[in-house]
């Protein structure tokens, strides 16, 4: 009797390991828990602006239904989804206007910014109207920035989103390299192009480390959008806009839908 009592017990609790085991498994297969929010920060790149289809009620923060978060919370049905992204937003106006959906129910962000603090928008006018070495100098101003200050501003975002969300994964997207290089192209010359995309590469250098020491996943676009940048002949970017000159060096749809989101869900 002894015996089989023991194996009785024995048996019950290599099943209870076993389905704890299996349980766990599972939750690593899917760390997107089928109860978790999502909730999408950031700038433009992340709003959609360049993509169409605006939301009205966005206003002026341009988020689109073409737009990569837009375009994942579609496709994978969170509980909650939350959409504070905004064209022009700096890492203070995430900090001050974009974080209040996030909670211990969130199980997913994601996010891009640095941009805008390192001076975009200027640096691309710069780089439109004046000389290459007016180009360049901005471009040198811009990475000084990325070197000396973006990287404190970086870490207090993150620092706020984990925690205002502990138990969310947190994907960090970057910037693409915006021009295809060594290819006859009217517009910018190669001295400036070369300079703007390796610009870009400081930047997310910048801020892959500050999301690695975060413990947060950094996504890089760039390889999906080889061979769409400008110049490119396919390519997912806006160049100058003049009829719409927000839209200029931003993502148009395609972008969204083949740079942006193919990351997102290879990182979520």
């Amino acid at each position: 009797m002894r015996r089989s009592r023991f194996v009785v017990l024995l048996s019950s609790l290599l099943l209870a390991v076993g389905t704890a085991l299996t349980g766990a498994a599972a939750a690593q297969a899917s760390p997107l828990a089928a109860t978790g929010g999502y909730v999408a920060l950031g700038d433009s790149y992340s709003s959609g602006v360049g993509a169409g289809s605006y939301i009205t009620s966005s206003g002026e923060c341009k988020r689109s239904t073409k737009a990569y978060p837009y375009l994942w919370a579609a496709a994978h049905s969170p509980s909650t989804f939350n959409f504070t992204a905004c064209s022009g937003a700096r890492t203070g106006d995430v900090l001050a206007g974009q974080l209040a959906p996030l909670s211990a129910a969130t199980a997913l962000v994601s996010l891009t910014v640095g941009g805008n603090d390192a001076g975009f928008a200027d640096v691309m006018t710069t780089c439109v109207t004046q000389s290459d070495s007016a180009c360049i100098s901005r471009i040198n101003t811009a990475r000084a920035y990325v070197d000396s200050t973006l990287p404190g501003k970086l870490d207090s975002v993150y620092s706020a989103i984990r925690s205002k969300a502990p138990n969310a994964r947190v994907v960090v997207l970057g910037y693409p390299r915006f021009y295809k290089l060594d290819t006859t192209c009217l517009g910018l010359s190669e001295a400036k192009r070369k300079a703007i995309n390796d610009g870009s590469d400081h930047l997310n250098t910048a801020i892959a480390k500050r999301a690695a020491n975060h413990g947060f996943t950094f996504g890089d676009v760039r390889p999906a959008f080889t061979g769409h940048e400008i110049c490119s002949g396919d390519s997912w970017l806006h160049s100058v806009n003049w009829l719409n000159i927000g839209d200029s060096f931003h993502p148009k749809a395609s972008g969204q839908s083949g740079g942006y989101l193919p990351v997102l869900d290879a990182n979520d």
